[in-house]
């Protein structure tokens, strides 16, 4: 016997409560096939971490600031990230960091951070002329982000006191040890004392410098037979030739 109308329209709808339980399940299942996804905070948190190994024991304040994350970004969880530097980068400053995965998916990326460094370096107090030796009542001591200076800026007045500048500083002015000349220990047409030998003897004799040298330069001198000869200039007009 065929239903009549009411019994076909229940035959033939669906039971809404079971179809709703069957889609939950369907959609449960694909969640649970999707691949999970990687915690973005722990990548900054990988280059963080990174970066402070990089710095460690490095004089001054050091501080570490990792820039923002895209989190639109969709990444593969990785149980093992690795941070690595570009060849050339340095934790210094601007610098970028890369981020791998090799297993189970491989990618990388790439995340920008900044390293800064508060420290005391040399500064002119006073208006410095080319070629005059600096003393110590004209350098001051500075505090500073050293990352944002221009690279071998002094940090100790050691390195800068007896020394003088290739050029004019004005005041205020951070002094950079590649711009600093020593102290001549041997003037040029100096007559110096002239030392050679090895671990078993060694002889002197006087010679005459032919330039002007610092400490540990090399430098030309002339001895008393008219020969040339270079030597390592010393402090006391010394010249050690290395036989």
């Amino acid at each position: 016997m065929r239903p009549d109308s009411a019994g076909m329209a229940a035959w033939l709808t669906p039971n809404r409560p079971t179809l709703f339980a069957a889609l939950a399940l369907a959609s449960a299942t694909a969640l649970a096939q999707q691949p999970a996804r990687q915690d973005l905070n722990q990548l900054k948190l990988t280059v963080e971490q990174f970066l402070q190994s990089q710095v460690a024991g490095m004089a001054g304040q050091v501080s570490v600031a990792v820039g923002p994350i895209d989190q639109r970004m969709s990444l593969a969880s990785c149980p093992q990230p690795q941070a690595f530097f570009m060849p050339g980068a340095r934790a210094w400053g601007k610098t970028t960091v890369g981020v791998r995965c090799a297993s189970p998916s491989a990618w990388t990326v790439y995340i920008q951070a900044n390293v800064s460094v508060q420290a005391d370096y040399v500064a002119s107090a006073v208006p410095l002329a080319q070629g005059q030796p600096i003393e110590a009542t004209q350098l001051a001591m500075v505090r500073g982000d050293l990352t944002t200076l221009p690279a071998g800026v002094a940090t100790d007045v050691g390195q800068v006191i007896g020394r003088s500048s290739n050029v004019s500083l004005a005041a205020g002015t951070p002094l950079r040890l590649d711009t600093l000349r020593s102290k001549p220990v041997v003037q040029s047409g100096q007559l110096v004392k002239l030392v050679s030998g090895n671990a078993s003897f060694r002889v002197s004799s006087e010679a005459r410098a032919v330039a002007t040298a610092s400490e540990g330069q090399m430098v030309a001198v002339r001895t008393a037979n008219g020969s040339q000869v270079t030597g390592i200039a010393r402090a006391g007009g010394l010249v050690e030739v290395a036989f």
